[in-house]
């Protein structure tokens, strides 16, 4: 089953008309940024959606997760009319509409998983021009668990990171 698309004004006169808006983010990211009112139900956990009477509109951060999870979002909504919000939060950002956003939260864990893995490979490349030339393992030592990441979808950077106390502290689902 294909979920149409509705674009971020579309979506504001449908929620005004009764629609519920359902954020599919996980709990790190929900808790930085959000759209006022929008139920939060990670994708992981498409079980626990809520029972709604009007239409359902799906959000993700930019459109992408929602439309490569088209039919289990579909299934999901156990035969609710459901659409998905065209550009996800940026495309409602970047039209304009406000978003509740908490600094005090941290960054999402795969951005704090990219910054640590870019930081990583550059430390190695410059240790290894600048100390010695065995320092570019460390680089290759993290070009390695990126490509297994990418193969396997088990990536233990982000595993390690979700496990640091300020990942884990306000973060309720």
């Amino acid at each position: 089953m294909s979920i149409k698309t509705v674009t971020p004004q579309e979506a504001v006169k449908a929620i005004a008309a009764g629609a519920t808006l359902v954020d599919i983010r996980d709990a790190d990211e929900h808790a930085r940024e959000n759209i006022e009112g929008a139920v939060h139900v990670p994708l992981a956990r498409l079980g626990d959606l809520p029972s709604v009477t009007g239409p359902i509109i799906f959000h993700c951060k930019s459109g992408m997760r929602t439309q490569a999870n088209a039919s289990a979002l579909a299934a999901a909504a156990r035969g609710t009319a459901c659409q998905m919000l065209e550009g996800g939060l940026d495309g409602w950002r970047a039209a304009g509409l406000p978003t509740s956003i908490d600094r005090r939260q941290p960054i999402e864990v795969m951005r704090q998983v990219q910054l640590a893995a870019g930081g990583l490979v550059l430390l190695g490349l410059l240790l290894g021009f600048l100390v010695a030339p065995v320092f570019f393992g460390l680089s290759a030592f993290v070009g390695a668990g990126l490509r297994m990441a990418g193969a396997t979808g088990w990536f233990g950077m982000a595993k390690l990171r979700r496990r640091m106390p300020w990942n884990r502290r306000g973060l309720r689902t």
